[in-house]
């Protein structure tokens, strides 16, 4: 896994990339209560805001990480966006993408050095 400054996490599985949020992040946000998530299918640039996530602290966007395109979003958010608080960096994944260029997850923290960025 890959973790960026903005607390989202990157894993790669097959071609794609799985995109969510830390740990940290959701303990940060507190109960999410709504998330809206991208369309499958769309093109999207590093940086582009593709995420709606909503708790009761706050309303954040979270950003595309890489540039590529979406392929698939967690539905199952939707109706749970409560899931993203139980299990963060592994069921409650955000969206799917394929990169088109893989080299910029270079970018990102291994896990031993995001876990030295959020103490």
């Amino acid at each position: 896994m890959k973790f960026t400054e903005e607390h989202e996490w990157l894993r790669v599985d097959g071609d794609e990339i799985v995109v969510g949020i830390t740990t940290h992040a959701a303990e940060q946000l507190g109960d999410v209560v709504f998330i809206e998530l991208p369309d499958e299918g769309v093109t999207v640039s590093k940086d582009d805001e593709v995420v709606v996530i909503e708790s009761v602290k706050a309303a954040s966007d979270i950003l595309a990480p890489l540039d590529g395109e979406i392929t698939e979003v967690n539905t199952a958010l939707t109706d749970n966006p409560a899931a993203v608080n139980d299990d963060p960096q592994g069921e409650a994944w955000f969206f799917k993408m394929t990169a088109s260029d893989p080299s910029q997850m270079e970018d990102y923290m291994d896990e031993a050095t995001y876990q030295k960025f959020i103490a």
